[in-house]
């Protein structure tokens, strides 16, 4: 399916910017789905995945939730963002964690471009505080369900890549009227915010991540006992990030059972 996409503005004094992808030949309303970003940002990986869920047809947007008042500051621009990506595809896995390991690696970079993976990293990874984003991300649902035309009044789900699938699971705390949450290895939110989740949320993971896998149980044994619909699948044999085919953790048989999975999940949920 041949679908049209564009960076649209949004949100009061449109203060916001995503990336829109639609199916090239329907009218509205459509269901919609919102994508939400791993740390790296909007990247080519989170714009093809917005893209597919058009072609699958849906009306997707992916909230760049770096960019304020339509512009990434410095730091976390597309070639800073990338640049450190390249830079941890070159040093031992440890050193991800390491700080002493990581900063010896990153000296041995040359400048200015030593300096300016360090920043970056330090402002991607230099701790994590999720709520800020909930304005934005209930400005995006608003958008969808308000104000864009292809969606208007239509049903809207959220889905989310590691970070984003932390915040996919907290816009289901944050917003009554999502009608589908799906996470993708993100952290669970706490058993007081689940109790606000109105919405069927469905989760995957992989077994060779057991920092996040580890707790998807508990995860699961919450929501029952608050009498809430969550569903999950963790894949044996799959790493974190096993849906990002631009990483090695990439694993094709998870990804594409949990991608036919979801399109299930929003077929029964968003029509």
């Amino acid at each position: 399916m041949t679908v049209k996409t564009e960076w649209v503005r949004y949100g009061d004094n449109h203060a916001y910017l995503g990336y829109l992808a639609a199916p090239e030949r329907v009218t509205g309303p459509q269901p919609a789905v919102v994508v939400f970003q791993e740390i790296w940002g909007v990247d080519d990986h989170i714009q093809h995945v917005t893209r597919r869920f058009a072609e699958a047809g849906y009306i997707a947007l992916a909230p760049d939730l770096y960019a304020e008042n339509g512009q990434r500051p410095e730091a976390l621009a597309a070639d800073r963002v990338a640049a450190v990506k390249k830079f941890l595809e070159t040093v031992p896995p440890s050193a991800w964690n390491n700080p002493a390991e990581r900063e010896e690696a990153m000296n041995r970079l040359p400048e200015p471009q030593g300096t300016q993976v360090r920043s970056t990293f330090g402002t991607l990874f230099g701790g994590m505080n999720l709520p800020k984003y909930v304005p934005q991300m209930l400005a995006s649902t608003k958008y969808l369900r308000e104000e864009q035309e292809l969606s208007r009044g239509g049903k809207i789900g959220s889905v989310g890549f590691c970070m984003g699938g932390a915040l996919s699971a907290l816009l289901a705390t944050e917003d009554a009227h999502l009608s589908a949450a799906v996470i993708f290895y993100g952290n669970s939110p706490s058993k007081e915010a689940m109790a606000k989740i109105a919405c069927p949320v469905y989760g995957f993971y992989g077994s060779l991540d057991p920092r996040i896998s580890d707790t998807v149980p508990q995860f699961a044994d919450d929501m029952k006992s608050l009498g809430k619909s969550f569903q999950y699948k963790i894949y044996e044999g799959a790493h974190h990030a096993f849906f990002n085919d631009d990483r090695a953790s990439y694993n094709v048989s998870a990804a594409r059972d949990a991608f036919a999975t979801v399109l299930g999940f929003y077929q029964q949920h968003l029509q």
